[in-house]
């Protein structure tokens, strides 16, 4: 199973006292940290209650290349009563996240999970104030942007979107709107940054390219605005230069090569990553066993 197995958390008092010593190794070292929160719906393979979701569509089996399969159990549909306490649940994570130190938080709004299967139509069948229109289907999310704001100040809030990916089946029929409109409700919101995942990358003249379909949200949001998605050091260098955005994430690169700024910098070779290893129990195999680089010649100066 990949999705919810060592999941860290951040809910109780012993999650916030031990995340307090990895924290405070971040900022010694110069680091900006933000803890990502969310809530994985029905995306979740674990445990003895049905999950919540917005549907009580559940996800598909999911078969892998390596030949392990994921199934999922059946989600329930969320009550509008107990929405609020869902809400809470965000805020209370942020304010612990505050508490063991973080500069601020995350709020996963992305990739398949809780937030995201409120917001696209493929998965949101509710007939309330939560489904439908999409303005509707935004509301939920809206509301916890605007609870953890409350709680910890929207400058310390960012938001993970992804309105082009078809995630565990969690898809929408028009992702333009649906990103545009996000854009312009966070950017009222005041939160710091929004971190946009590219549309799927595709074949151009024999080469794969990264379509760059956020500018009509860089152009709504006024804060700043992150991308990320298949992007490599010229292409991250790229679109910073052209005011496309204004900081690029990296996950897989990053994962692989603990040194990647300088890596960039110096224009070096980069480890090549394992997927073998993603999303593995191991703490060292596939996440802290990548080398550094070392400078054996002066070739990259």
């Amino acid at each position: 199973m990949k999705i919810i197995p060592n999941t860290p958390g951040i809910w109780t008092n012993e999650q916030v006292e031990a995340w307090k010593r990895i924290v405070d190794a971040v900022h010694a070292k110069g680091g900006v940290f933000f803890c990502q929160i969310w809530h994985a719906g029905r995306a979740s393979n674990m445990g003895e209650e049905a999950p919540i979701s917005s549907t009580d569509k559940g996800v598909e089996t999911q078969i892998y290349d390596d030949g392990t399969v994921d199934e999922y159990f059946t989600p329930r549909k969320l009550r509008e009563d107990e929405i609020p306490g869902v809400i809470n649940s965000f805020r209370v994570a942020a304010r612990n996240a505050i508490q063991a130190g973080f500069d601020g938080v995350e709020i996963h709004g992305a990739h398949g999970f809780l937030l995201e299967q409120f917001m696209k139509d493929s998965v949101n069948d509710r007939t309330d104030q939560y489904g439908g229109s999409l303005e509707n289907r935004c509301r939920f999310p809206l509301e916890v942007v605007r609870a953890v704001s409350d709680m910890i100040g929207p400058g310390r809030v960012g938001f993970k979107l992804s309105p082009y990916g078809k995630y565990l089946n969690c898809f929408d029929s028009n992702p333009d709107s649906l990103g545009l409109y996000m854009a312009r409700q966070l950017n009222k919101c005041n939160i710091l940054y929004m971190n946009v995942t590219e549309p799927e990358m595709i074949m151009v003249n024999s080469k794969l390219e990264i379509p760059h379909k956020l500018f009509p949200m860089r152009q709504a949001f006024r804060g700043c605005f992150m991308v990320g998605g298949g992007y490599d050091r010229d292409e991250g260098n790229q679109v910073i230069s052209n005011g496309y955005a204004d900081l690029v994430a990296y996950g897989r690169l990053f994962l692989a090569n603990p040194d990647l700024p300088k890596r960039f910098e110096l224009d070096a070779p980069l480890n090549k990553y394992d997927r073998s290893t993603f999303y593995t129990s191991d703490p060292v195999v596939g996440y802290t066993d990548y080398p550094f680089l070392e400078l054996v010649s002066k070739s990259y100066h």
